[in-house]
């Protein structure tokens, strides 16, 4: 894959300078696929399954593909870069790749951690930089790729200090001799998000859950701050994990009633304007002028055509406005 990083400026903390990050938030697009759900995300999926989501995403015009060791220990690599390789060389060309650092894979009798089917690997959490440089080219081996476009800091909630003290300066280096390029976090929560793209230069942020019709907590502080530094920011976990698209889990889990009368309330909110719930979820990300790219998850060719048609529905201005007081 080619990325579009941009010259750079030696890595300095806090400088804001987002070059290589409006450079890769050019080539992202509106919509990017996120291969969780390919990766065997709380159900198994086929090889021939994942082969027809990755195709139809292909043909309706997404070329932002995200992954991680993590999704399914190395599955979800191993499919997109079957997919990207079969590809005619001038078409994989436009593809735009993302995966992360954080979780080394081990061989062994390793949990589920909501990917049932593979558990030969024991994902080990590993911010140092020699975990960096392993876990790079353990995903480069697996999708069978020459480089990645975008890297994030994946999931370093209680690793601050090895994330933003090793791991960040490591691929900041990699960043500037053009081995990958460009550099992001990617976290279910927003505050330490807002951390690191105050005190590093990233380029972009991955931001799950946390600017959703349900919690636009990434709207305080987040959001202004990448927009102020010229960070992308790609919006993933729009669906909360599948509450606002007509499931029953919140953040990974079994909804609280709480939010699930919550969600009902934006359902009928919706429905007063005859808008479908979950185009609803799927646009509303695309309301901030920081926000680039919305992920969707997918595990069939058919979720795909269903969601790009959800995102493309007309949706009346007075539905934001009720919406907003409703949220």
């Amino acid at each position: 894959m080619t990325a579009a990083a941009g010259d750079r400026r030696p890595p300095q903390t806090g400088s804001g300078s987002g070059s290589a990050g409006q450079g890769v938030a050019g080539r992202l697009g509106r919509y990017g696929l996120g291969t969780a759900p390919l990766g065997g995300l709380f159900a198994p999926v086929s090889e021939e399954e994942a082969e027809q989501t990755l195709a139809a995403a292909w043909e309706a015009g997404i070329r932002y593909f995200d992954t991680a060791p993590h999704y399914g220990s190395g599955l979800a690599e191993e499919r997109l870069g079957r997919f990207l390789r079969a590809l005619p060389e001038a078409a994989a060309a436009e593809a735009v790749v993302s995966t992360k650092i954080g979780r080394v894979l081990v061989p062994g009798r390793g949990e589920e951690e909501g990917f049932p089917g593979r558990t030969g690997y024991v994902r080990v959490r590993d911010y140092s930089r020699d975990g960096v440089l392993r876990s790079l080219d353990d995903s480069l081996n697996r999708t069978g790729l020459d480089r990645f476009d975008l890297v994030f800091i994946h999931d370093p909630d209680d690793h601050w200090e090895q994330a933003a003290g090793q791991a960040y300066p490591a691929l900041a280096e990699l960043r500037d001799q053009g081995v990958i390029g460009a550099i992001g976090a990617g976290m279910n929560q927003a505050e330490m998000l807002t951390r690191f793209v105050r005190e590093t230069d990233l380029d972009a942020v991955l931001v799950a859950g946390r600017y959703t019709l349900l919690d636009r907590s990434a709207a305080e502080e987040l959001l202004p701050e990448c927009e102020r530094r010229g960070v992308a920011v790609i919006a993933g976990g729009v669906f909360n994990s599948g509450i606002l698209a007509g499931g029953t889990t919140f953040d990974y889990d079994a909804a609280p009633p709480a939010v699930l009368e919550r969600a009902r309330e934006l359902g009928r909110v919706c429905a007063s304007h005859g808008v479908p719930l979950p185009a609803a979820a799927l646009r509303f990300p695309h309301r901030h002028l920081a926000v680039t790219t919305v992920l969707i998850g997918a595990r069939s060719a058919e979720e795909i055509t269903e969601d790009l048609a959800l995102a493309a529905a007309d949706i009346p201005d007075g539905l934001w406005e009720d919406l907003d007081h409703a949220g």
